[in-house]
């Protein structure tokens, strides 16, 4: 069956200083925009930079696409299809809300008359599909989607907080088996709302392109308290060894804004703009024999995974090469490109237990990228700095990091497989953490887990009553406001046999291999 293919987005017709159009992958989402008064609407210039707040709408829908869980192989081409489809409805209807600001001044039903309603109509459509090609091929369909089809509207101001709570002291273990939730941090500023952008200045909910990030996203690492667990100890039949793959740091400057695992087939599926290391073919509509026959960037040729990861960029006034283009400038990722210092792409083993081979094609996602719209449950960012990455783990918060340090992003992937798929429905649950002890519920197979760890020089932001300057952010879905807690990373599994082979027995011999 085929699927439904992105089409390029013209610009939209507006009078406004900044705008950005959202999306999220799955059906679901928050649609932002922020618009400022154009000076010839006014006769006082002071006004040429005043928030329209009865302008500025937000629009949260359901993700569809977390909720199926379980779609049965047959279905998944026309499900994807489906939900592609949904992603389109909503980039419509926030065309709708940029297009009509004066209706929505003067009618305080337009957005739900006009926008929400038809909204819902169109998502009930597609759910409805949806469930009909699950349950044609055998399988259930959840009933509970019909109540996904419902959007609602909410002021921007609402938006600024992570759904699962700012600053709730949830942080996650760097390189351990599991999520530690033990954490603390302290917060980095007053987010204040209806900002402008100045020459690098970054005001209330501003940014660069209006959608982010603020003084609160940011926090000096140095007055954070240690939250870092120690690690499980390893137990009698674990496995100590490590593999370590080096694949550059993307000298190639391949970048896409796809997204082939959550998105296979649609353009611009990710919405922002991807660096990759390892295998050089892969785009939306790469399959597995295309990535068995790629080139990679890894010295070891026997490793042709393909490793990628949203791009950082410091928003700093300038623009990049993808200014004017969609997942770049024209969805709120602007500022200068940051590339990696240093990539490295480790594999380690389990606390309890001998590793098995992952299956060829394996593909894991760790983290969410809109940790706004569905809380944190699955978030797995981890920021910090060098020098201080055994002692403090950041979730929600972007470290200030001290002269002489740089920024650090680490990821721990999944390490636990259910010895069977390859990927799944929602791309989770066919992967899991193990708990504190290395255990593998479920009767899953401990894996070698990827740990990766991003190093960048990037100036440190400054903050000033509540405001933050040369701030510097992750790549995000626009309407995810660039918050620290929806950084991700995404990997395929391209190993030969042989190499995989090699990688499993050093793990469990307690070697440390290349």
């Amino acid at each position: 069956m085929g699927r439904n293919i992105r089409k390029r987005r013209s610009p939209l017709a507006v009078r406004a200083i900044a705008a950005s159009a959202a999306l999220a992958l799955g059906g679901g989402g928050l649609i932002w925009a922020n618009f400022y008064a154009s000076a010839h609407e006014t006769n006082s210039a002071q006004n040429s930079t005043k928030s329209a707040t009865g302008w500025v709408a937000t629009i949260d829908c359901p993700d569809v696409g977390q909720k199926l869980s379980s779609v049965p192989q047959q279905a998944r081409g026309e499900v994807d299809g489906e939900l592609a489809t949904m992603d389109q409805q909503i980039t419509d209807a926030y065309q709708r809300l940029n297009t009509t600001r004066d209706a929505q001044t003067k009618d305080a039903n337009f957005v739900q008359n006009s926008v929400l309603g038809p909204l819902k109509d169109l998502r009930k459509v597609m759910i409805d599909r949806i469930q009909l090609e699950i349950n044609r091929v055998g399988g259930n369909a959840p009933e509970q989607l019909d109540d996904l089809a419902t959007c609602s509207g909410r002021p921007a101001d609402q938006t600024q907080t992570n759904a699962g709570g700012q600053n709730n002291g949830q942080q996650q273990n760097n390189g351990g088996q599991q999520q530690n939730n033990g954490g603390q941090q302290q917060g980095g500023g007053q987010q204040q709302g209806g900002g402008q952008q100045n020459n690098g200045q970054q005001q209330g909910n501003g940014g660069q392109a209006g959608n982010g990030p603020v003084a609160a996203d940011f926090v000096d690492i140095t007055k954070v308290q240690p939250n870092v667990s120690k690690k499980a100890r390893t137990k009698r039949g674990g496995s100590t060894g490590t593999f370590t793959s080096a694949c550059g740091v993307n000298e190639n400057k391949k970048f896409n804004t796809d997204n082939v695992i959550v998105a296979p087939g649609v353009t611009n599926g990710a919405h922002h703009l991807h660096d990759y290391v390892g295998n050089q073919s892969n785009d939306a509509f790469a399959n597995n024999d295309t990535f068995a026959a790629a080139q990679t960037t890894c010295s070891n040729q026997g490793d042709k995974s393909s490793y990628y990861w949203p791009v950082v960029r410091i928003q700093n006034g300038s623009q990049d090469f993808d200014q004017n283009n969609d997942g770049g400038g024209k969805e709120g990722n602007v500022g200068q490109i940051q590339q990696v210092k240093e990539a490295q792409i480790k594999y380690v083993g389990n606390a309890k237990s001998k590793v098995v081979a992952m299956p060829k094609f394996l593909r894991i996602i760790t983290g969410d990228a809109k940790t706004l719209t569905n809380g944190l449950a699955n978030a797995n960012a981890h920021w910090s700095c060098t020098g201080f990455e055994n002692k403090v783990q950041l979730t929600e918060q972007y470290p200030i990091c001290p002269q002489g340090s740089s920024v650090v992003r680490s990821f721990a992937f999944q390490s636990c497989w259910d010895g069977q798929n390859i990927d799944s429905a929602n791309h989770r649950t066919h992967v899991a953490f193990a708990d504190a002890q290395g255990n593998c519920a479920n009767g899953f197979k401990a894996i070698p887990q990827l740990t990766m760890r991003l190093v960048y020089d990037v100036p440190a932001p400054t903050l000033e009553n509540g405001q933050v300057k040369n701030a510097y952010a992750v790549d995000g879905f626009p309407e995810q406001l660039h918050k620290a807690s929806t950084d991700h990373d995404d990997f395929i599994n391209v190993f030969d046999t042989g190499l995989m082979n090699k990688m499993v027995n050093c793990i469990n011999q307690g070697k440390q291999c290349k």
